[in-house]
């Protein structure tokens, strides 16, 4: 089958009937749910806007368009379209349309299962979800691509971003909090394609990260003294890997009589502390003009008189002003990088440094690298979904022309158990780093006994 004819095939959507069954859609094979209220949710659906705007224009635009009053109609339009409905699909029919009339429709469901943390729409037809660290198919289906549209236009105009042909990509976040891109065609030849990683209601804390097996008691404690005596911190892992949550739990520790300054593409960071400035970079606009990058924020952060900087994550020449600020006064900042390993990150973070477009020796950005961080530390997505601390990683220094890195704890993997769980143990290398001075300077007690296994 040729491309022109999977998309045409695509646009035309799945057979129209009331089983499941399976349709190709772009080389793939995809189960579809088929609604047989499709229609008629289509038609109550354009009934209650027209109601909604009639209204709006005869009362005003705070006048009769109240939850309360939008489900009063819909219900009362359902019991009149003189179809006998079941009272069990009359319900689920009156929850969607009020969903897609004033909601996320098809998505609030998943939006509302808090075992779901990550949702991934690859078109109308196919939405995936993650539970308990594993992908699964779902039985949520979108009418058609304009349906999908409708409903990712109302979420990214929500926050003040735009998605159309003149700009098919955008990251934004929901009103809890949790974070959204998506890309649209002709970029994605599925269709619409979403891709929503929530945030629970109630941040993690060091608690739960001991209870899931992310991280031993000693582990935590450590962080927490180097968090409290001002070491600085970069966080790195993979896509997935729970970085911005360990980030999260990592920032709690900052003490409450700090100037904050957190600076994110999409805000992420759940802050308790009183004093917290939180800054979001901006995507240029139609004229490709008013674009403000996390590089910009990071510079006048600087002259907001921070005592700690958050940056989300690093990924360009915003590395180079992140160290600076390491290196000048702003100790304790923390960060988040992609890398596989300890020793992968600083290969990165030089890369990254070389892409602000300023003629640096490589000698020169590894020193700088070794004098501004102190520590590294792992996060790995396992292969049962579960996410762990792989290791803790002191910034020794530099030999030559090489920057020293040295574990100071290391999870060593023992095989997987019956239920197919990971088995391993949290140890400690028995090294003492370096900066234990700073943070008995700092008035931050140190236990021997964290750095023996």
């Amino acid at each position: 089958m040729g491309l022109l004819e999977r998309i045409e095939r695509q646009k035309a959507g799945p057979p129209q009937n009331t089983a499941p069954e399976t349709a190709a859609f772009s080389g793939k094979s995809v189960a579809v749910l088929v609604d047989e209220y499709s229609d008629l949710k289509e038609k109550i659906h354009n009934e209650i806007i027209e109601l909604i705007n009639q209204d709006v224009y005869s009362k005003g635009k705070t006048e009769g368009v109240s939850e309360e009053y939008i489900m009063q109609s819909i219900e009362s339009l359902v019991d009149g379209n003189g179809t006998a409905i079941p009272r069990t699909e009359r319900t689920r029919l009156v929850r969607e349309i009020y969903n897609n009339v004033v909601g996320l429709g098809p998505l609030e469901p998943l939006l509302a299962d808090p075992e779901i943390t990550e949702i991934m729409v690859n078109g109308p037809y196919s939405v995936y979800v993650e539970r308990r660290g594993k992908l699964e198919l779902s039985s949520t289906v979108f009418r058609d691509n304009e349906h999908l549209m409708n409903v990712l236009t109302r979420i990214v105009s929500s926050v003040g971003r735009r998605v159309d042909e003149a700009s098919p990509m955008v990251d934004a976040r929901l009103a809890d909090g949790s974070r959204i891109n998506a890309i649209i065609p002709p970029l994605a030849l599925n269709g619409p394609t979403i891709t929503i990683r929530k945030f629970s209601k109630t941040p993690f804390t060091d608690a739960d990260l001991i209870r899931f097996g992310s991280v031993s008691p000693k582990m935590m404690a450590f962080l927490e003294a180097c968090v409290r005596g001002r070491i600085n911190i970069i966080v790195s892992g993979g896509t997935g890997s729970g970085k911005t949550t360990l980030l999260n739990v990592l920032s709690g520790y900052i003490p409450n009589n700090e100037r904050i300054v957190t600076i994110e593409d999409a805000a992420e960071i759940q802050l308790r502390q009183g004093h917290v400035v939180t800054l979001e970079s901006r995507p240029p606009n139609l004229e490709h003009a008013g674009q403000v990058t996390i590089r910009d924020l990071v510079r006048n952060a600087l002259r907001m008189r921070p005592d700690r900087i958050i940056v989300g994550e690093v990924r360009s020449g915003e590395t180079l002003d992140m160290l600076q600020a390491m290196n000048t006064g702003h100790d304790g900042s923390l960060t988040t990088a992609h890398a596989n390993s300890p020793r992968d990150l600083i290969s990165r973070l030089e890369t990254m440094v070389l892409m602000s477009g300023m003629e640096i020796p490589v000698k020169a950005i590894r020193e700088q690298i070794a004098s501004a961080l102190n520590l590294i530390v792992q996060q790995a997505r396992m292969r049962d979904g579960s996410r762990k601390i792989t290791n803790i990683t002191e910034v020794v220094g530099m030999e030559g022309d090489i920057v020293t890195l040295q574990d100071i704890f290391y999870y060593k993997p023992e095989g997987m158990d019956t239920s197919g769980k990971l088995r391993g143990s949290f140890l400690a290398t028995g090294i003492r780093p370096g900066f234990v001075e700073k943070l008995a300077e700092n008035g931050i007690p140190v236990k021997d006994e964290w750095f023996y296994s």
